[in-house]
């Protein structure tokens, strides 16, 4: 008995051409969708500051009446008026010395104590690392009584040096758990080529891992700039002199319920504001680069 056998036919591959426009509009749609999402979220962030720029270029009368969103004629005396009679100069001065000095200063120590945790080995280390999780559930005003108790037997109060001191210590716990984050997710070949060419520990630590440090610097340089900057309860407590309060204390000269001035207040708030903003730009770069390798957490 003779079987006849037919020849194999191949199976034609499954095609994908009918799914490919619909998979397209669906990419298509979600792209769309989450550009929306982003374009609200930044809108949502702008429009506040908007608002501020049009006020501070209103006259008192067009800023409660709310007719207009712009302007009908740019009052530019606004700013002048601010930075005249609210002594901007001055506090402005104070709050850009305060802040550069604290951050510098946080900078320091929290790389070192950071890369301290991450590579070295010691004892008590879960114990300290412990120490810093308690101390960032503290409240800073829970904290005032004893920072100024220990400012007077240190001779500091109504002293920029105490101020400063106070502010170093209030950003180190979250900067040093920020750097140690950063330096755990950091190889190690580097550190051990140069321990190889015979470098030691500080000379890595400057030389290697500072410069890959850069993104995780620039994320704790932003975070604590901005609460060095927007402080104002600590140097309520500890300056008696106006002469060394920071912007904060320049914006109050507009608030009296008396004489409103809301227009010159928004005016001064964009002046206090241009600073930060100017020294986010310069550090936006590596501040996206420390994000996405893991510098925040």
């Amino acid at each position: 008995m003779t079987l006849i056998t037919q020849p194999p036919v191949d199976e034609a591959p499954a095609t994908t051409e009918p799914l490919r426009p619909r998979t397209r509009r669906r990419f298509r749609a979600e792209k769309v969708g989450l550009y929306g999402l982003l374009v609200i979220a930044a809108l949502t962030a702008l429009l506040p500051l908007l608002w501020m720029l049009s006020g501070s270029l209103q006259s008192l009368t067009e800023l409660l009446s709310n007719d207009t969103f712009l302007p009908s004629e740019p009052q530019w005396q606004n700013y002048v008026t601010a930075w005249v009679q609210g002594d901007l100069g001055t506090y402005l001065r104070n709050s850009v010395v305060y802040t550069g000095c604290a951050v510098a200063g946080i900078l320091i120590v929290s790389s070192l104590a950071g890369y301290a945790l991450a590579r070295l080995d010691f004892a008590g280390k879960g114990v300290f690392t412990f120490i810093i999780l308690a101390v960032m559930i503290i409240p800073a005003p829970a904290m005032f009584l004893a920072q100024y108790k220990l400012l007077i037997s240190l001779g500091l109060t109504n002293n920029p040096v105490g101020y400063i001191l106070i502010l170093i210590t209030s950003g180190i716990p979250m900067s040093t758990l920020i750097m140690r984050s950063f330096f755990v997710s950091q190889p190690r070949d580097l550190e051990e080529a140069a321990a190889l060419d015979g470098a030691g520990p500080l000379r890595i630590f400057w030389s290697v891992i500072l410069p890959l440090a850069r993104p995780g610097l620039a994320a704790v340089a932003v975070i604590q700039g901005l609460g060095a900057w927007n402080e104002y309860l600590m140097a309520l407590v500890l300056f008696d002199d106006n002469a060394l309060m920071p912007i904060q204390r320049g914006l109050t000269a507009f608030t009296s319920a008396e004489t409103p001035q809301q227009q010159i207040l928004l005016a001064a708030t964009t002046i206090s504001i241009v600073p930060v903003v100017i020294f986010y730009l310069m550090a936006q770069r590596h501040i996206v680069k420390g994000i996405g390798a893991g510098a925040i957490k």
